[in-house]
């Protein structure tokens, strides 16, 4: 029977689909495999993608978990052939692409420099070079990684285990481009202030002894209580605007991966207590940026979300447009994740305005769409999705009007008032650069 056994589970081959029961429930979803590992006499894992659902949820299965009766064989025709030729794309993308609280965007993305991490010449073992990747089609979200062919079998695979972060062990989403001898370690051990990373722990004490960082490097332009937020330039502090774009790919799928940072600020967030400033979350964005994007690539680390961070930060952005005199936008298209999260917030900031109206004289409040962009620094055609979305204009007399429903505004009301954490903007201690002057880069 063994034989037997282990003939039929040799006939499940990468591409085969196949129903697994997935982990900590008894729902067999159909699932893809993108690889297998044999383990000698022992039976074979596969590692498969469930259709359907978010690549977060990929992993190693046993043999235990598949259903062999349904198996799928690969239909020669599904195999998606490979595209010759130069990938258009355009510098514009980011370091780092994420929102997740949502990453964002499928945009045309050009092969900009392309250039090896550099490493530190101390402690060799734990200085390891990055894979190497290619800029490619594909979607791109938040920020600004280097994935290579978003649908290559090896960057559609996890890679690390594990990612231990300060007090945090954290169990990463999606492929980065560490070093390849990193991903054989259990877990990979990162400086939570420099976020250089090491293999074991003795690696990292050895490091901490000589890493002098209690925060992120660059300048710190806002704090209240305990959230303080940096500004780092990619071009000042290159190592570090590296090691977090290769932390954000952990988190971010979608995410294009350039190692010139050059043209990229990072605004990172983070929370204080006695042992120093402990990141939270960050978004990136572009110093020159044709479309007037305000935000690249957004993330708030896992242990931090579901706690309001992700709105802190998208607030934060809009800060900042508002102090450069501007509206604006995240890089387009969002990711569903990114819609979600924005759409979310954009819905509070207009409601909050439209709230806040009183008539004179007993008229019905009146304001234009180009207030709303003005007092909230949004750009109209998200005030005008967000407002389509929550179906709250009507056509009516030849204008369109606004109405507020009654359910919706009890809805909005409590959602803000769960909103503890808020940007002050009289804590923001920043001027913005023109960065269309090449000195100041």
């Amino acid at each position: 029977m063994a034989e037997n056994g282990l003939h039929v589970y040799d006939m499940v081959v990468e591409g085969c689909r196949l129903p697994v029961r997935m982990a900590g429930s008894d729902e067999w979803p159909l699932a893809e495999v993108l690889s297998r590992k044999d383990n000698g006499d022992a039976n074979p894992m596969f590692y498969v993608h469930y259709l359907d659902f978010n690549k977060r949820l990929d992993e190693w299965v046993t043999v235990d978990r598949v259903n062999i009766e349904k198996l799928q064989f690969p239909k020669k025709d599904n195999k998606t052939p490979q595209k010759e030729g130069k990938a258009p794309s355009s510098r514009a993308s980011t370091p780092e692409k994420e929102l997740q609280n949502g990453g964002m965007a499928r945009t045309k993305s050009t092969a900009g420099r392309k250039r090896k991490l550099p490493i530190d010449s101390e402690d060799s073992q734990d200085s390891l070079p990055p894979q190497s990747l290619v800029p490619t089609k594909g979607p791109r979200q938040t920020g600004s990684l280097v994935d290579k062919t978003h649908d290559d079998v090896i960057t559609r695979m996890k890679n690390i285990d594990m990612v231990e972060l300060g007090r945090h062990r954290i169990k990463p989403w999606y492929f980065s481009p560490y070093p390849i001898e990193l991903t054989n370690c259990p877990i990979i051990y990162l400086c939570e202030f420099c976020l250089k990373y090491m293999k074991s722990v003795k690696c990292l004490q050895r490091h901490r002894a000589k890493c002098n960082l209690q925060h992120p490097p660059g300048n710190e332009i806002y704090r209240k209580n305990t959230i303080s937020f940096f500004e780092i330039d990619g071009r000042k502090h290159k190592n570090y605007s590296q090691n977090l774009c290769l932390l954000a790919k952990l988190f971010l799928d979608h995410k294009t991966l350039y190692y010139d940072t050059d043209p990229f600020l990072f605004y990172v967030m983070t929370e204080y207590d006695s042992r120093g400033y402990h990141i939270v979350g960050y978004f990136s964005k572009e110093k020159e940026s044709t479309e007037d994007y305000n935000v690249a690539c957004i993330l708030t680390l896992p242990p931090y979300q579901r706690m309001g961070y992700g709105k802190l930060l998208i607030e934060f952005s809009y800060v900042l447009s508002k102090f450069e005199g501007k509206t604006g936008s995240p890089e387009k298209p969002l990711s569903d994740l990114g819609l979600l999260s924005y759409r979310s917030y954009w819905s509070q900031a207009i409601f909050e305005i439209l709230l806040n109206l009183k008539g004179e004289n007993g008229e019905r409040p009146q304001i234009t769409i180009n207030e709303i962009c003005e007092m909230t620094s949004i750009r109209k055609e998200d005030v005008i999705s967000t407002l389509q979305h929550l179906a709250l204009i009507n056509y009516y007399k030849g204008q369109y009007i606004v109405t507020l429903c009654k359910d919706v505004t009890d809805g909005h009301m409590k959602a803000m008032q769960k909103r503890k954490i808020r940007i002050d903007p009289k804590c923001l201690h920043w001027q913005p650069k023109d960065w269309s002057k090449r000195g100041k880069w």
